[in-house]
């Protein structure tokens, strides 16, 4: 699979979907072949995707939490980049909390 209509070129007009179950978990694909090469294990536990934007996706385009190379690497193969919803400050706040719990040196 190429990423453009002209091999080599580094652009693919790219559809990006949102989970409908994971708040922040978006999926990237290659418009041409939409969600096709997307294991059906991630769909269901990704839920009825719902569409967000169709970008042309360029290695210098900038992402808010991906590098644009990285994922046109990705859609190359496994045909798919899966955006992961990023750590929650609850989540860090209880673990350092819990861990200042096991260590004195640390302030609590």
């Amino acid at each position: 699979m190429s990423v453009d209509n002209n091999p080599g070129t580094g652009k693919c007009l790219c559809e990006v979907y949102k989970s409908p179950r994971e708040a922040e978990m978006y999926l990237f694909v290659d418009k041409r072949e939409g969600l096709a090469r997307v294991p059906a294990a991630l769909l269901e536990r990704f839920g009825a995707p719902q569409l967000v934007t169709t970008l042309v996706l360029t290695p210098k385009r900038r992402l808010a939490r991906a590098q644009a190379s990285r994922v046109l690497e990705a859609l190359e193969e496994p045909g798919y980049y899966l955006q992961m919803p990023p750590p929650s400050h609850l989540h860090i706040d209880t673990a350092m909390g819990e861990l200042g719990g096991k260590n004195e040196k640390l302030p609590r």
